[in-house]
């Protein structure tokens, strides 16, 4: 294993593979600091003002004289991103062919003709008031052992539904209704209070054409004994599912979403390439990737933007960056307050470097279409989603968009997951061994034994397809299956 690694030849920063101490040399330079693991060095001495370079982009501009050898991080490199961005577009870029041959995966087919990759029940309280009682009702009707093999009851629990005004009422029950279609859900029990101002007429006369038959609506007030109300629509529910069965399709019908969270220095040389080399490989075969984390792409959004399918993708993908730029004006709020004090910790110093990192999750594959916040993939291929870069937000949104699965990259570790199978994938092995017990795949070889990207790329793939085929992920094991909806306006 190396103790050092130049990502792309045009850098003028290596990252160091192991704690480094001064005066051993590196990529033919004498440190003069010490380098941890994960963090910079400079390769050439960097003047004030420099624009320093990792991934073959600019991260940053040198806040003063960096001598070869020294440690980069936030005590000499500042962003340079600023709020007078142009864009132009340059081009269609040429389409890739998908004639990949396509493998098959054992799915439920839903009456809509849509695929889910599990057969779960969802209990959806339309407010905060009675997630109580749901998960009071969900453990009870699990101890009847009632449910069919295989299947889990999940709560979506979420603290609104009401005193919510404007966009977050709507956020609220659009985010809901699309979870509540999700074809991952056998069937769904709609549960509200009565009093909320996320009504359950409001609700239903704008949701979606359901399967009605695996739809069950109730209202706790209106109900003498809510629970056995509850325990009774569970059953019919369940009796239907018993007869639901997988059955061969292709994998060009499935949907994945792309994620990273508690990010490290490792992040965007194994992680995250890991996943834009399986996004690849899906998108090839005809299937469906989506990337969101919106103001991760600040800095990086320019290579988004030359990937675009058409004019009209790209200035989606302007009006995109654009629309979340201005909600952080709106909140007088800086627009580059990132990264994260626990990326900084793990070597990562300014927004284009995190963004640059990020983006590796998206491979090389041409984007197909930008989905607003509450909106449903229409397209096959890779698709941009406007979510922020909060975890629980962005991995709800995915959910809510309908990826059947996400892949969740971290290098210092994160347990969250959401409603969906949620695939943590750890940066580094060190981080894998010590967390078994969230980490279901690692691209930590990529370093430590120089394995090639393409041939652990299909061991990834090969590792999906049987989460597809029903192999629970470690968060469906941990019941780690959270929501989190977005909210910015005020409370009542």
């Amino acid at each position: 294993m190396p103790s050092s690694l130049k990502i792309n030849p045009n850098d003028t920063v290596a990252v160091a593979l192991t704690q480094l101490s001064a005066g051993s040399t590196q990529q033919g330079i004498k440190l003069i600091s010490d380098i941890a693991l994960g963090h910079k060095f400079a390769l050439k001495d960097i003047k004030s003002g420099e624009h320093i370079t990792k991934y073959g982009y600019s991260i940053g501009i040198a806040k003063q004289d960096i001598p070869a050898g020294s440690h980069i991080h936030s005590h000499n490199l500042k962003t340079g991103l600023g709020n007078g961005e142009t864009y132009a577009f340059t081009g269609t870029p040429q389409t890739q062919l998908k004639n990949k041959p396509t493998p098959q995966i054992m799915a439920f087919e839903r009456a809509n003709g849509d695929i889910g990759i599990r057969n779960d029940i969802w209990i959806i309280p339309l407010v905060g008031c009675i997630n109580g009682t749901a998960n009071a009702i969900a453990r009870k009707y699990e101890a009847t052992g009632a449910l069919p093999k295989g299947s889990q009851i999940q709560i979506l629990a979420h603290p609104y539904g009401c005193s919510q005004l404007g966009d977050d009422h709507v956020n609220t029950r659009s985010i809901l209704q699309n979870l509540a279609t999700h074809p991952n859900a056998g069937a769904v029990l709609i549960m509200g209070l009565g009093c909320e101002n996320n009504t359950m007429q409001e609700f239903r006369e704008s949701l979606s054409p359901v399967d009605a038959q695996r739809i069950r609506f109730m209202i706790a007030q209106e109900s003498e004994d809510e629970y056995q109300t509850a325990l009774d629509h569970l059953q019919e529910l369940s009796q239907l599912m018993q007869a639901d069965k997988r059955v061969e399709v292709g994998i060009d019908r499935l949907r994945v979403g792309l994620k990273c969270g508690g990010s490290d220095g490792f992040s965007g040389i194994t992680a995250n390439p890991l996943l834009g080399a399986f996004s690849d490989w899906l998108c090839s075969r005809g299937g469906t990737t989506v990337l969101t984390e919106v103001p991760e792409m600040f800095g990086a959004e320019h290579i988004l933007m030359e990937r675009a399918e058409s004019q009209g993708v790209f200035a989606d993908i302007v009006t995109l960056i654009q629309d979340f730029k201005q909600y952080y004006i709106d909140h007088n709020q800086p627009i580059y307050e990132n990264p994260s004090p626990g990326n900084k910790d793990g070597g990562i110093t300014t927004l284009e470097e995190k963004s640059l990192g990020c983006t590796q999750k998206s491979g090389s594959s041409i984007v197909t279409d930008v989905i607003r916040y509450r909106q449903r993939i229409k397209k096959k291929g890779l698709n941009l989603l406007e979510a922020p870069g909060n975890d629980g937000t962005a991995i709800t949104s995915l959910a809510a968009a309908g990826c059947h699965m996400v892949l969740f990259t971290t290098g210092r570790g994160n347990p969250l997951g959401t409603v969906i199978p949620t695939v943590k994938v750890a940066s580094n092995t060190a981080l894998a061994i010590k967390k078994k017990h969230w980490i279901d795949f690692s691209a930590g070889p990529l370093i430590d034994e120089q394995s090639d990207l393409q041939v652990l790329c299909e061991d990834f793939a090969n590792y999906l397809m049987e989460v597809a085929n029903g192999k629970q992920t470690l968060n469906e094991i941990n019941r780690m299956q959270e929501i989190t909806i977005f909210k910015s306006g005020v409370t009542l």
